[in-house]
């Protein structure tokens, strides 16, 4: 016999229900994990795709589950223009955009990072990234909206080309692939090349097309997109560094519980050494496997070809003090004791 609806016994058993429901909504909530979606434009076995999987790794044990990071590599889910748009909106809440990239909010002292020859070795480049001239400049970022975590590197880069580039002249005239950038754009023209601005992602099909001649990267950039493979001509140049600065969404990270914002941080200390350790290496071992696949000849400069092409790269500095400030370039000189004048 069906009971009605109205019946005490009916109403009881949902009152019940009801009240188990309610009780085990919160917990349900408790348990439910604070979402990060960390985007970035490399593939997962570059440096930053190594710590930004590290990353993600350390987050979900440190906080014990109440995190969970989600990353996009290779441009899943935005290219090189939109995602720094995305983070300000908070359609992504942590990136890792090539340093350059900050130009475009404002922010053109990060440029200072594309200037040629500011760093000598990895040694002058952490005094930076590592001390008071790096953290001054994240504080920058914090108008717009964003907060800096991290500088992780990717490397110095070598140039590229279908023809030997061993002397200054050597460039003149080819059409250069570069991330968007006056500093790198004044670079290239320094040197009697033709800059062209292109998306990470569409640089292997321009190479291999011919829409532009070459390019400059870190040695596992290189080789992790196959550039090397639509490139004769490789030349360890380590005229510029290319390097990352870790950022989040400010509101949503002002808005962390205060535990979950240190947990996230020792995170975020121990991915950086994870990056700056696999960019060393990498780079390395990718140069390795580009001279031994054959299809590439890399050429080390000798001492002097390096001097000349540093002595004409380094006026570039001056040009651009007044793009990127020239006390931000007297910090890093400051911090690395480098002296243009001596060259």
């Amino acid at each position: 016999m069906t009971r009605p609806l109205n019946s005490p016994s009916f109403i009881r058993r949902g009152l019940v229900a009801v009240g188990v429901a309610l009780a085990m909504t919160p917990a349900a909530f408790a348990q439910a994990p604070i979402v990060i979606k960390f985007s970035h434009v490399v593939a997962n076995d570059t440096p930053k795709g190594k710590a930004a999987d590290f990353f993600a790794k350390r987050a979900a044990e440190l906080t014990k589950g109440r995190v969970k990071v989600e990353v996009y590599p290779n441009s899943q889910l935005y290219k090189d223009k939109e995602e720094m748009e995305a983070l300000q909106l908070g359609s992504v809440q942590m990136l890792a955009p090539s340093l350059s990239k900050f130009a475009p909010l404002g922010v053109k002292e990060f440029e200072v990072f594309d200037l040629p020859f500011i760093f000598d070795d990895y040694n002058d480049l952490h005094k930076v990234t590592a001390g008071p001239v790096g953290a001054k400049l994240l504080k920058k970022l914090e108008s717009r909206g964003i907060t800096g975590l991290a500088y992780w590197d990717n490397g110095f880069k070598v140039m590229s080309a279908n023809k030997p580039l061993k002397n200054v002249e050597d460039y003149k005239g080819l059409k250069m692939r570069i991330q968007s950038s006056k500093v790198l754009d004044a670079q290239m023209r320094a040197l009697g090349a033709l800059p062209q601005v292109l998306a990470f992602s569409e640089t292997y099909q321009a190479l291999q097309t011919g829409v532009v001649d070459g390019t400059e990267n870190p040695p596992s950039n290189l080789y992790t997109q196959k550039m090397h493979e639509v490139q004769k001509h490789v030349s360890v140049t380590n005229h510029g560094y290319l390097g990352y600065a870790v950022v989040v969404n400010k509101k949503f990270w002002d808005g962390l519980p205060g535990d979950v914002r240190t947990a996230l941080t020792k995170a975020m200390t121990e991915a950086t050494k994870v990056a700056n350790d696999t960019a060393f290496n990498d780079n390395q071992d990718a140069l390795a496997k580009v001279k031994a696949s054959g299809k590439t000849t890399v050429y080390a400069p000798t001492i002097g070809e390096r001097f000349l092409l540093k002595k004409a790269l380094v006026p570039v500095h001056k040009q651009l003090a007044s793009r990127v400030g020239d006390e931000t370039i007297q910090d890093i000189y400051k911090a690395t004791g480098f002296d243009p004048s001596k060259l």
